[in-house]
C-alpha cells in the first residue's frame, strides 16, 4: 500500500489499522490487485500507482459493504513475501 495514503484506513477500524496483503500483477495491458483474504475485492489500472491507490479504496468500500449487510469482515491472514531464485 502507498505510505502516505493512510487516512481512509480509519474509516476501517476505529480501534486499530487493518492492513490486507494485496497481489498485484503487471499484465499485458496494465495492473490487477487483488486481496486473497477478501474474495471478489479487487482494481484494475493502467499504472501500478493507479492501482495501489484503487485497491485500499476497494479494500475500504468491501469492508464497508460487509458491515453495512451485518456480515462479518475477514481478519487478514495472508502474507507474502519476494523469493530470489
Amino acid at each position: 500500500m502507498p505510505t502516505g495514503e493512510r487516512e481512509g484506513w480509519a474509516r476501517l477500524e476505529d480501534k486499530a489499522t487493518m492492513k490486507y496483503a494485496v497481489v498485484i500483477e503487471n499484465g499485458s495491458t496494465g495492473f490487477g490487485a487483488s486481496v486473497p483474504d477478501l474474495p471478489g475485492c479487487f482494481a484494475v489500472a493502467d499504472t501500478r500507482k493507479e492501482v495501489e491507490r484503487l485497491i485500499q479504496e476497494a479494500i475500504i468500500e468491501h469492508v464497508a459493504l460487509l458491515r453495512k449487510r451485518g456480515l462479518p469482515v475477514p481478519e487478514a491472514r495472508s502474507s507474502a513475501i519476494e523469493v530470489d531464485v
